[in-house]
């Protein structure tokens, strides 16, 4: 009984996690590809102190992990989530057209 207790207030911290927009966004996004802070502050368009909060609150639930290249840190979808999360992740739109948009963007153009 104590388990199922534990795994309803898991759960539960889990929904509440995912239940804003900006922290389910941000999954949603990170399924595309791994990405950094400052490509979530552009396409979000907010503030990089907010989207770092999030990011955080995200790790240390065990919903994305971290990955440094130099001076930048990916983020990405901890491909260990439950199962639940994992629901909830495959009913998320396609955000792929705003990650590949960003990134044209953001090529440097010669010429």
């Amino acid at each position: 009984m104590e388990m199922d207790l534990m795994q309803v207030l898991f759960l539960s911290e889990t929904y509440k996690l995912l239940g804003d927009k900006t922290r389910l966004t941000i999954m949603a996004l990170l399924q595309v590809q791994s990405l950094c802070v400052r490509d979530l502050v552009e396409i979000l368009q907010t503030s990089q102190p907010s989207v770092s909060q999030h990011l955080a609150k995200l790790k240390t639930h065990g919903l994305v992990k971290e990955r440094r290249k130099g001076p930048w840190v990916y983020y990405s979808v901890n491909a260990e989530c439950g199962p639940e999360v994992k629901q909830i992740l495959s009913n998320l739109p396609d955000m792929s057209p705003i990650v590949k948009q960003k990134s044209a963007a953001s090529e440097p153009s010669f010429g």
